[in-house]
């Protein structure tokens, strides 16, 4: 991982993010915009443009720069680019068209991983549209809902973010 990625990856702490548009990282964004994915991928080579670029989605994402993190997943033609597609819609309170970029996501190896990884934290079984659908709930109602799903949200975006740089070089 080159050093310029390194460096926004130290900025991907443990917070939780928010399940709304949350309030964009300022201290972040220089390093964002500095960041391509030769530089994201250094020393390796970009194998996968898409996957790579799904991590820069999901990097503008985490800082809560849903309009970046848009341009870019709209950009990517895949089953990945569709569920960072996804996640931005529904943090912006977009949920039936998250659930559209879901449904071209359709079955994904990833699911899994993520499930696995809920359950050993003790969390519920991840299935997007029921996502959907509790996100919208705990973003209106607040509550103990609202921090399962933010934690919920936490792991799958490091899953995603995982699967798509373990194949972008």
């Amino acid at each position: 991982m080159g050093v310029l990625a390194a460096a926004v990856l130290d900025l991907v702490d443990d917070r939780l993010m928010p399940l709304g548009r949350g309030t964009p990282d300022d201290s972040a964004r220089a390093h964002l915009q500095a960041l391509t994915i030769d530089a994201l991928m250094a020393p390796r080579a970009v194998k996968n443009a898409d996957f790579a670029n799904g991590c820069l989605a999901a990097l503008w994402l985490w800082h809560d720069f849903l309009d970046e993190a848009h341009a870019i997943a709209q950009d990517i033609d895949t089953a990945e680019g569709s569920w960072w597609h996804a996640i931005m819609h529904r943090r912006e309170g977009d949920y039936w068209n998250s659930k559209y970029w879901f449904r071209r996501v359709g079955p994904h190896p990833a699911f899994a991983p993520l499930n696995e990884r809920l359950a050993a934290s003790g969390l519920p079984d991840w299935e997007p549209m029921a996502f959907v659908d509790s996100c919208e709930r705990a973003a209106r109602d607040k509550g103990d809902l609202e921090r399962v799903c933010r934690e919920i949200q936490r792991q799958e975006w490091r899953v995603l973010f995982e699967y798509c740089l373990d194949r972008a070089a």
